[in-house]
């Protein structure tokens, strides 16, 4: 897998939207009770318990996405003791949870802090073509509109399960599959791990069809040993959402510059101004 540091497509706008989006993320991961002991690789029985709560309470859920199967008992924060020792309280939920709400503040809550950072380059690197294409209103409500396909899609392949759902990663998805219909030849400065971190400038139609290529096979388990752990599928989802709904844009999309210097070891043909 490529990690994209940087593209050469500049803007005319400021990407307030998206300054916003990794703001609140960030903020958002610090308050969340349990991280800041992940943040150092430390953490106690009593945050993990209240981390426990705050996700049973904020994150989606598939089967209550699909089935409005709402549990009887949750996490309550607390510790208590029983025959296997310590261990997390559990009991009848103290507020009414809106599921469909739940997918909005998923879309902020991240598990770890490698999670958090991953999510936040791939925004940070892409989102600001899109939303100065789409304009910041627009680009927030398709933020949004691919987040909440990413989750019921994924929801909808795995409607019984209890598993929390969280992560900007089916939205950001959405992101990418836009940036790879409206700039497939934008030039993108990717690390490539061989043996050395080796740094080349690739076409973001490689880049990013490399990425949901990756997704799509891991999606279906093949490749991997902890495929249960991440919403792969919510990424396709997220992607093919975000194509989709880009795609009428593509007409009136001006085609990013085309940078000079090496290019696959040729050099970029010149270009003449008149």
């Amino acid at each position: 897998m490529v990690i994209p540091v940087h593209d050469v497509n500049p803007v005319r706008r400021t990407p307030w939207v998206t300054y916003a989006l990794l703001a609140a993320a960030i903020v958002v991961f610090l308050l969340t009770p349990g991280m800041a002991g992940s943040v150092v690789g430390e953490s106690s029985l009593a945050q993990l318990c209240h981390l426990q709560a705050f996700l049973d309470h904020y994150a989606a859920v598939p089967r209550e996405l699909i089935h409005h199967q709402m549990p009887r008992l949750v996490p309550t924060g607390d510790i208590g003791v029983g025959p296997q020792g310590a261990g997390c309280v559990v009991g009848p939920p103290p507020y009414d949870k809106s599921p469909e709400l739940s997918v909005l503040t998923a879309m902020f809550l991240h598990g770890s802090w490698l999670h958090l950072l991953g999510n936040m380059l791939f925004l940070w690197i892409f989102g600001n073509n899109i939303e100065d294409r789409m304009g910041h209103v627009r680009f927030l409500l398709f933020y949004v509109v691919c987040g909440y396909a990413a989750s019921y899609g994924f929801a909808l392949l795995n409607s019984d399960s209890g598993a929390p759902l969280i992560g900007a990663s089916g939205a950001i998805a959405g992101v990418l599959g836009a940036y790879l219909v409206l700039y497939p030849r934008a030039r993108v400065w990717v690390l490539v791990p061989f043996l050395i971190f080796l740094p080349l400038r690739l076409p973001a139609w490689i880049v990013l069809g490399l990425w949901f290529a990756l997704q799509a096979v891991y999606s279906s388990g093949e490749g991997i040993s902890d495929a249960g752990t991440v919403a792969y599928a919510a990424h396709v989802v997220g992607f093919v959402a975000g194509m989709l709904i880009a795609w009428p844009l593509r007409p009136g999309t001006p085609p990013p510059p085309e940078p000079p210097g090496i290019l696959f070891g040729r050099r970029a043909r010149p270009r003449h101004t008149w």
